[in-house]
């Protein structure tokens, strides 16, 4: 029965699974965790050659996190490994700490389950190179399947050492490298940790850096998540975060997501620095620095690429999914074409100078420096986005496929195709030149953008409108080209239709 459903686990890069009974039974049991972790030790010894591991662990604020950690800790000594136990980490220390050679750690694995619930938990892996990717996870899924293993004849050692404070202490470093001591003295900075792992950043951070903290919220770890879910894509958090800011009289609210490889901003009037208006002020500032391609995913505005242009960048719309915009990234750099930036709309970053690794604390950092500059030149953060042009109206509709399907993805691929030959015939509407995931259709007043998702019978449709009510004018549109799809579930598309 284990190993049957040990392939379910498995969510993109990650091992993820239903950690605490609350409804749905356990999947991510101590069995589980426990051949999963033999074989990624396994996995490690044949990709190094190496008998003797050290493995560092660590985990966010959930509360399966405990029995999580003593089951995999038990499974590494036993194979043979060291293990190095960091306790309440971020999902990006646990890498940075794979490049600090004096704790001579040979991989990590990081606890969490990013933004999902507080009855989910899930294992990150990593190496020197960086993150796993799906290919891994199913080689380690596979040597977990033939199983067989058995304890080794000398078993590991086990330590328990914060990285914590070394992690914020480079961190501040940076900052203070490009801007003197006390950048951000006489400024109000407040964060939202959403009781995750980042309330380390208020006072190991932004306090160092002169900042007041003043009006910061939820920084204690609290793995229920009893104030609102740590996800800067959430509009409950944000709005948590917006309204803190006012009543904070602060110059920059900032929120994370559960294990801080994601993260948010507000301006001091509570409006969300979130999405486009994100990617527009990182990509701003790099491409202050230097010239170069800013790789986002799919549904970024034409306001975003007008404005990546404008400042000297070329924008590359790429396929949704964190790693295929860090790949593509990557990708770029190795072919000569400068690329300083992966980023996705759900605030995912990754910096071609910081090992590519998709990291919100590192992320603020590059904006809390902009901050400081900016201030030295009696302006504001925001007038570095002062000429990003927004959509007057933005949507996202995600259409379902009912009992008549039979083969979603086969199905949602002909849509797609159909749509696209639709529209190159009809000299109302544009195709996208350069498109890498589904069709995007400009339509003289905005756009919209038909994709399927990636695992699930799910078809994902973004669009925007430089006009009042065109939102409603492209759900009509889209109304009568896919009415005709009789295994489409078009409901989502009528609820919108009457609002």
């Amino acid at each position: 029965m284990l190993i049957e459903n040990l392939k379910k686990l498995k969510s993109g890069t990650d091992i993820r699974g239903v950690a605490v009974e609350a409804g749905s039974p356990i999947t991510l049991t101590d069995g589980a965790v426990d051949i999963i972790c033999r074989a990624f030790a396994a996995w490690l010894s044949a990709k190094y050659s190496k008998k003797q591991l050290k493995i560092a662990i660590g985990n966010d604020s959930r509360i399966s996190a405990e029995r999580i950690k003593k089951t995999a800790a038990k499974a590494f000594i036993e194979s043979g490994c060291d293990v190095l136990y960091t306790g309440l980490s971020s999902t990006p220390s646990m890498f940075i700490l794979l490049k600090q050679p004096e704790f001579g750690c040979d991989a990590s694995v990081m606890i969490t389950a990013s933004h999902m619930p507080f009855d989910r938990n899930g294992l990150k892996f990593f190496t020197h190179e960086g993150g796993l990717d799906g290919k891994d996870v199913d080689e380690i899924i596979a040597i977990a399947e033939k199983g067989g293993f058995t304890d080794a004849a000398t078993r590991g050692k086990y330590c328990e050492e914060s990285f914590m404070d070394r992690y914020s202490a480079i961190l501040v470093e940076k900052v203070e490298r490009a801007c003197g001591k006390l950048p951000l003295k006489g400024k109000k900075i407040i964060v939202d940790a959403g009781n995750g792992a980042g309330g380390f950043f208020a006072e190991k951070v932004l306090q160092p850096l002169g900042a007041d903290t003043d009006g910061s919220q939820f920084l204690e770890p609290d793995g229920t998540f009893p104030n609102h879910i740590p996800n800067p894509e959430d509009k409950c958090a944000i709005k948590s975060i917006s309204k803190a800011t006012v009543k904070s009289n602060a110059d920059l609210g900032i929120i994370f997501d559960t294990d801080v490889d994601r993260a948010a901003c507000v301006g001091p009037d509570g409006e969300e620095i979130n999405r486009d208006s994100l990617i527009a002020l990182i990509s701003g500032i790099l491409l202050k620095e230097k010239a170069g391609t800013i790789v986002t995913d799919s549904v970024t505005s034409d306001g975003l690429a007008e404005f990546i242009k404008n400042n000297g960048g070329r924008h590359l719309r790429y396929k949704r999914g964190y790693k295929n915009v860090i790949d593509k990234c990557k990708e770029l750099n190795a072919g000569g074409e400068y690329s300083p930036l992966a980023i996705e709309t759900s605030g995912h970053a990754a910096f071609a100078e910081n090992y590519y690794l998709d990291d919100g604390a590192y992320l603020i950092v590059k904006i809390l420096i902009s901050m400081a500059q900016q201030a030295k030149k009696g302006k504001s953060l925001l007038s570095v986005i002062s000429d990003l042009k927004k959509p007057v109206e933005e949507a996202e509709i995600r259409l379902g496929f009912n009992e008549k399907s039979k083969d979603f993805k086969t199905e949602g691929a002909r849509v797609i195709e159909e749509l696209t030959k639709a529209a190159s015939l009809n000299p109302a509407l544009t195709l996208a030149p350069e498109n890498y995931e589904g069709v995007r259709i400009g339509l003289g007043y905005g756009w919209v953008l038909v994709r399927m998702s990636v695992h699930d019978p799910v078809m994902p449709i973004n669009f925007a409108s430089d006009t009042a009510g065109g939102n409603k004018k492209t759900a009509q549109l889209l109304y009568s080209l896919l009415s005709g799809y009789e295994f489409l579930n078009l409901q989502n598309l009528q609820n919108f239709l009457s609002l």
